[in-house]
């Protein structure tokens, strides 16, 4: 692992150009004209002035006072600037919007610029700058807003265009170029997969506008004021289908989204007609619970029938089974005769309150345990880590579109809906170990030839040696197989909802899953799904209600 202290001074120099050339080779056809000059002429300005924009370039505001451009490699600041103005990358004292000016000015000088009263030295500098951004509309220069402040401010000039070139190499906006300095460092390590010249995770130039339009109108919506603000966000949205099927998914979560805040808001009719045409997971069950909020069961009930016998997911299924009988009251039906399922088995257990700041999971996990009984807290973490390390191969499998930057935590395409179908086969040859046998020996050796290594399922940190070998040596073939079944029929659903404890008789070579209730807490949908699912297939799981002994004497008091 590398030090920070041992990297070069211009380390993200480096990485910053890597990127640039990665860029060039791989994406030229998608350049402007601006974003190909910019790439040629980067490496032609000296060295100091690269690094001063670079720095710039990564910190989030988009001017910067002098004073605050202080590096120990870049031995003279303004004259690092000099070549990036001539060359027009920079502005050297631009007229500030009072947004830019609170961007570059200390709370205390914005009280002096604006001669502020006790009362509003008092406030935020969010709400100062939302009271003052109305009365003060036009941009000025600093000197004009305050001449007791003698300094160059710099204004960058190519914000954009480096956030569109990082988004061109990242494929998203999320990963920004301090991910080349926690792989220098070795905070994060990635696995190594086989670029092509193709590989690029854009093939059009309206790719990437049509990416960062919708970026634009997500980033709206938390500051949402209204209707009307809201209305302008939808209009902006296309209402037409992208042939990116990546970025049609995104549109449709936008649109979820947006419908969910007019439900909110109670503005029904808004919030159905998005729910109807959008196809993000969960807007059909949505639509049918938002026709009923409009009161109207019958063409709820008629709705909900139709999604029942072509459920979209176990978790639209399992709406729609509490949802039908409600509706079935409303219309005064008979009442459906329901095929109950099997019995969850509980158990509870009345403890001392922990003295030390442990969690109840904690608290039960050691309870439970014994000389002969092993117990761990793993939650999501070991089936997901033991599907991942068998199929490694599978989930790291070098496919068109999957990866094409060497920063992947896992597969682009790992939420998309052919996942699996891509790599059907790697997952059945990975499947088939725990039919021969051989799959205790693969997780053990992936575990160590990919320790540290980032993925989308293993959980580096809750898992050891020790618990591996308990938990193959514990757990049956047959069970693992089912547990990684489910995970891929829904990744992004079945990911999560694992019970939160494992218990193990070595000696006797089985386990139990155990979820941990709290006082007054109870089963979420995606943790008793998983319960159902384990119950369905005779694998061991059981709910723990805790109640603490303190609130016990008090009731019988």
């Amino acid at each position: 692992m590398t030090s920070s202290t041992s990297l070069p001074p211009f380390y993200y120099l480096d990485n910053f150009q890597r990127a640039l050339d990665w860029i060039a080779q791989r994406y030229s056809d998608l350049l402007s004209d601006a974003e190909q000059s910019f790439i040629h002429q980067f490496p032609t300005l000296p060295q100091q002035s690269r690094a001063l924009l670079v720095r710039m370039v990564m910190r989030k505001a988009g001017v910067f006072r002098s004073s605050k451009l202080r590096y120990v490699e870049i031995t003279c600041t303004e004259l690092a600037a000099e070549s990036l103005i001539d060359a027009g990358l920079i502005t050297r004292n631009p007229s500030l919007t009072v947004e830019q000016l609170f961007a570059v000015l200390r709370k205390p000088e914005i009280a002096n610029v604006f001669c502020l009263s006790s009362s509003e030295k008092l406030k935020k500098k969010n709400e100062l700058l939302e009271e003052l951004r109305r009365e003060f509309t036009e941009a000025r220069s600093l000197t004009q807003w305050c001449t007791t402040i003698d300094e160059c401010i710099y204004e960058v000039n190519v914000t954009s265009l480096c956030e569109r070139l990082r988004l061109l190499f990242f494929g998203n906006i999320s990963q920004n170029w301090s991910e080349f300095v926690l792989s220098d460092i070795g905070i994060y390590r990635y696995e190594q997969v086989e670029f092509s010249s193709l590989s690029r995770g854009f093939s059009s130039r309206q790719d990437i506008d049509d990416y960062l339009h919708l970026h634009r109108c997500r980033e709206r919506l938390p500051d949402c004021g209204g209707r009307q603000y809201l209305n302008e966000i939808l209009t902006d949205i296309s209402t037409g289908a992208y042939e990116n099927s990546w970025l049609e998914r995104r549109r449709n979560k936008l649109l979820f989204r947006i419908a969910q805040q007019y439900e909110r808001w109670g503005e029904l009719q808004s919030a159905l007609d998005i729910y109807r045409n959008c196809t993000y997971p969960g807007a059909r069950w949505r639509a049918i619970r938002v026709v009923e909020k409009s009161g109207e069961p019958g063409t709820a009930f008629a709705m909900g029938e139709i999604a029942l016998n072509e459920p979209e997911s176990e978790a639209e299924h399992q709406a729609l089974l509490r949802m039908l009988p409600r509706l079935m009251r409303k219309l005064g039906h008979r009442k459906a005769v329901q095929i109950k399922g099997h019995a969850i088995d509980e158990f509870s257990l009345t403890l001392p309150y922990p003295e030390l700041s442990i969690s109840v999971e904690h608290a039960v996990q050691l309870h439970l345990s014994d000389d002969d009984v092993s117990v761990f807290y793993v939650e999501n973490a070991l089936i997901n880590s033991l599907f991942g390390l068998l199929c490694w191969p599978a989930v790291f499998a070098a496919l068109p579109g999957a990866f094409f930057h060497p920063f992947h935590q896992g597969p682009a395409d790992l939420h998309s809906p052919d996942f699996f179908q891509r790599r059907r086969e790697i997952f059945e040859t990975c499947f088939s170990e725990l039919d021969n046998g051989y799959y205790q020996e693969t997780i053990i050796a992936t575990f160590h030839a990919k320790l540290g290594i980032q993925s989308p399922f293993v959980f580096w940190g809750v898992l050891d040696e020790a618990l591996l070998k308990m938990a193959l040596h514990c757990i049956p073939s047959t069970h693992l197989k089912k547990y990684f079944e489910r995970i891929l029929l829904d990744i992004s659903s079945n990911r999560s909802g694992l019970p939160d404890l494992i218990q193990f008789w070595p000696q006797e070579k089985r386990y139990r899953m155990v979820e941990v209730k709290g006082p007054g807490d109870r089963l979420q949908d995606n943790q008793l799904r998983w319960i159902t699912y384990c119950m369905d297939h005779a694998m061991p799981v059981s709910v723990c209600y805790v109640q603490w002994e303190e609130q016990c004497l008090k009731k019988m008091a």
